[in-house]
């Protein structure tokens, strides 16, 4: 019997479930597989709502929450969507039967003020130009559809991103960690060893904004659902 588990999509910042996941085809590829998709647009992105207080991007679960059928569903996350991911899939784990996370790592247990603050400045247009992490983040704030406030005002946001590796015990589902080895979030060593049934896959000449188009990436995934197109 085919299996028909759907997929949960969530995109990383800046992008949507159209850009990151629809545009890349790879929403295809998992139609081609029977596997039906279920694209979410976080808080501030795409066709969701853009509020410019930092205090409404608190919890962004919700958005995934939300469209979450009642039984288990496979899901993939990219940097920001896969941050969101296993925060929702750490409190309500029999949601999860598999998970994708990429573009995460190091990145979700420290946070880098420099490199926030460089980052926030070039989504403000205020950044250093010859700063390229600022510069590219910037780049992606000023993308059509796009809201810049709403982006700045989700980086501003209290306690960002930063998880206890202790709260990963609780996702016992298998969970697939991918991260290019020029990924800035990276490395994912600490990531994959907190949880209890991980197994990391590092891309090779892949930077972070490459990752979800990857064919290094849509191929481990695919594989890993066990979604790979007849």
């Amino acid at each position: 019997m085919a299996d028909e588990t759907p997929v949960v999509l969530v995109h990383g910042w800046g992008g949507s479930f159209a850009t990151t996941w629809r545009q890349s085809g790879f929403t295809d590829l998992l139609a081609d597989a029977g596997r039906p998709v279920i694209g979410v647009d976080l808080l501030g992105h795409g066709d969701a709502p853009k509020p410019h207080d930092p205090a409404a991007y608190a919890d962004l679960t919700t958005r995934v929450r939300e469209v979450l059928p009642d039984e288990p569903v496979d899901a993939v996350g990219f940097s920001l969507g896969a941050t969101t991911l296993l925060r929702l899939a750490s409190a309500e784990p029999r949601r999860f039967r598999r998970l994708v996370v990429s573009g995460v790592g190091r990145n979700l247990f420290e946070r880098d003020e420099h490199w926030a603050a460089a980052i926030l400045a070039g989504v403000e247009g205020t950044g250093d130009p010859d700063d390229n992490i600022g510069r590219l983040f910037g780049q992606y704030a000023a993308a059509p559809g796009n809201d810049r406030a709403a982006l700045a005002a989700l980086l501003r946001r209290a306690g960002a991103d930063v998880i206890d590796p202790a709260s990963l015990a609780a996702l016992t589902m298998p969970v697939l960690v991918v991260i290019g080895d020029r990924d800035f979030a990276g490395p994912a060593d600490q990531l994959a060893d907190a949880l209890p049934d991980a197994r990391l896959e590092v891309l090779r000449r892949v930077d972070h904004f490459a990752t979800p188009e990857s064919y290094g990436f849509i191929d481990a995934t695919l594989e890993f659902l066990g979604a790979v197109p007849a």
